[in-house]
């Protein structure tokens, strides 16, 4: 569905480090009216999950806020992840 014109979404989306590649992040991805991305940004945490990114948000980001529920999923190849949208607050 797309979003109003010049409308860009921010959601976040955390992982399990499934694979065990030793490094915990979180990534910020922007998405334009046509859901196509149009930027992302990443940072490392202490830990996997939705809890590390929310404390992460605190110092890395203070003024980025999650505004809607982290939702689970599973990637193809097994990759655990969660999504939630966001926003910056004034």
């Amino acid at each position: 569905m797309p979003y109003p014109k010049n409308h860009h979404k921010m959601f976040l989306t955390c992982y399990t480090d499934t694979f065990n590649y030793g490094w915990h992040h979180v990534d910020l991805f922007v998405h334009d009216e046509n859901d196509l991305e149009v930027n992302w940004v990443h940072w490392g945490v202490s830990a996997d999950g939705p809890d590390a990114a929310d404390k992460s948000l605190v110092t890395v980001e203070p003024k980025l806020e999650r505004t809607g529920e982290w939702k689970h999923g599973l990637s193809e190849s097994g990759l655990e992840y969660w999504t939630a949208d966001a926003a910056w607050v004034d």
